[in-house]
């Protein structure tokens, strides 16, 4: 018997693609008066359907969609008193509207972290349309963490499948390298 369930409401129909020339656009809260607004004046990149615990999801989605954009490509234009902190103690701290509780970036203050420089954005919250689109489905056996029924994972991964985002249980092996190196630098097994 087949389950209804919504990945996420911007991939449940199909994954929308980037647009080559697109060079950035406005995120927006969900407030529906004085919405906080965040310009991010890049291209999105390692956009993926997300399934940890702390991403901010719509209402009934398993996964979040989340990118990262250079840090200094990223400005609060509007209500930006609203942000506040999600966790202060979690590696990537996620300014969140106090009044909506959409999270609009979520910012690495750790200098010493792989992705350092890089902010982590929702890039459905924007209405410019051309973002990077989803490569990947990350974290995905943290949905159970969420409340996801296990006996859903074995459609949860075919649908992801289906949509064309391989799921990992961590992050793409693009990303994890990123990190193996940054380690290895630092630590001095790899020289350069």
């Amino acid at each position: 018997m087949a389950h209804e369930f919504s990945i996420h409401p911007a991939l449940d129909n199909g994954i929308q693609p980037g647009a080559d020339d697109f060079a950035g656009g406005t995120l927006v809260c969900h407030c529906p008066q004085n919405p906080v607004k965040v310009r991010v004046d890049a291209q999105s990149a390692h956009n993926h359907a997300c399934g940890c615990t702390k991403c901010w999801k719509p209402k009934g989605a398993l996964f979040s969609v989340v990118a990262v954009v250079p840090r200094d490509k990223v400005r609060v234009t509007e209500q930006g008193e609203k942000l506040r902190v999600v966790d202060p103690k979690a590696t990537i701290q996620r300014h969140a509207c106090s009044q909506c509780g959409v999270h609009l970036f979520g910012r690495i203050e750790n200098s010493a972290h792989p992705f350092y420089g890089l902010d982590f954005i929702h890039t459905e919250l924007s209405p410019d349309q051309g973002w990077s689109a989803p490569q990947f489905a990350a974290f995905v056996s943290s949905i159970i963490e969420s409340g996801t029924d296990p006996s859903l994972m074995g459609e949860v991964r075919a649908r992801l499948k289906g949509l064309g985002l391989e799921p990992y249980d961590c992050l793409s092996p693009a990303l994890m390298d990123a990190i193996a190196t940054h380690v290895a630098k630092a630590s001095g097994a790899l020289k350069g």
